[in-house]
């Protein structure tokens, strides 16, 4: 029997060029120590009886001092918390802000020292790129590594909790207990955090290797919000729209943002923008529905000035509109015991143990 005699690879963190794409293996080691494993207790009244159960997901480091991102859903109604680093090292973890629509919340532990990820350009991620995910699938298989490629940007989902969030697809295997770890272009760089897959069958097929995450771009300004100010800033205008349906264009109306209904206090409110109104250009850019409308709001800054090109009952008009800023607390007040009972079921599809 012939055996190989190649001395042991053992990689040298220290070597690897971080600005050069690398092999999944050195994303890895370069990473691994940046990456977390996160447990929790949520205790749940069920009508006058306690109970307590863990959960477990990811989350990766953020700054050297100990700030941590994770999923939203991860930590959601946990008594406590705790972090596990790769060398065995755990901290309590205290949450310092969340934002439930975007999925996101930061948790921060007291430490020096730590090792932080780099965070890179969703922008520049393309389908076909391929990706890396360090995770701890199932709670208790820490620190793997699953790779795949990107297969679709800005993929519309609609989760099991009813918010509808634009996510990177992957054929990563992002499984129970992935959730909140980050995604790693072939750089090293954070480009998305996990937090979603398809699990069962369709149509009577099996769904294999389809999970999502979250755009870091997406993210960045309310995270850093959350850390600075303690609070959420969002750009807004106030005005709730919809698409304007092809059985509606078919009459004569043309594709576009119709605007549903406008905040009375809202920035919009005094700008003589009406209710049906059908918003068909942006900035002089042509719509085609009300994506383009959110997707332009929420890449302003408040005191930016959108003007909008109007359908209205046949005739077109212009109005323009300051974009404001909507504050929102960090994190929500505590719940009542009340407000508890029953609620011990997670809304992400792995279940009732991992999230």
């Amino acid at each position: 029997m012939m055996e190989g005699v190649r001395e042991k690879s053992v990689l040298d963190i220290t070597a690897i060029d971080t600005s050069k794409e690398m092999t999944p293996a050195e994303v890895y080691a370069a990473n691994v120590n940046s990456t977390v494993g996160i447990t929790t207790s949520v205790t749940t009244n069920f009508w006058g009886f306690h109970t307590t159960s863990a959960a477990a997901g990811s989350g990766f480091i953020l700054t050297d001092d100990g700030y941590i991102i994770t999923n939203h859903h991860v930590i959601e109604n946990s008594d406590s918390i705790t972090v596990s680093l790769y060398d065995g090292t755990t901290y309590e973890a205290e949450l310092i802000g969340y934002d439930a629509s975007n999925d996101i919340a930061v948790l921060k532990v007291e430490a020096e020292g730590l090792t932080p990820v780099v965070i890179g350009d969703f922008e520049n991620l393309n389908v076909g790129d391929s990706v890396i995910a360090i995770g701890n699938p199932l709670g208790e298989l820490t620190f793997s590594l699953t790779s795949g490629a990107v297969s679709a940007l800005d993929r519309e989902i609609t989760l099991s909790n009813s918010v509808t969030m634009e996510l990177i697809q992957t054929d990563c295997a992002i499984n129970s207990g992935n959730s909140g770890g980050a995604l790693f272009n072939l750089y090293g760089e954070v480009v998305g955090v996990t937090n979603a897959k398809y699990s069962g069958s369709g149509g009577g097929a099996s769904i294999d290797n389809i999970g999502f995450a979250i755009p870091i771009n997406h993210v960045k300004d309310i995270i850093k919000s959350i850390i600075e100010n303690g609070y959420i800033t969002k750009p807004y205008i106030g005005v709730s729209v919809t698409d304007v349906s092809r059985e509606t264009q078919s009459y004569g109306l043309p594709k576009g943002a119709a605007v549903r209904s406008i905040a009375e206090d809202g920035p919009a409110a005094d700008t003589g923008l009406e209710e049906s109104d059908i918003i068909t250009a942006i900035n002089g850019e042509e719509i085609d529905g009300s994506k383009a409308l959110v997707d332009a709001v929420r890449n302003a800054s408040a005191g930016d000035e959108l003007v909008f090109k109007v359908y209205r009952k046949g005739e077109s008009i212009e109005r323009k509109v300051i974009v404001g800023e909507d504050v929102q607390p960090a994190r929500a007040d505590e719940k009542s015991e009340e407000e508890n009972q029953g609620n011990g079921q997670m809304t992400f599809p792995w279940g009732n143990r991992f999230r």
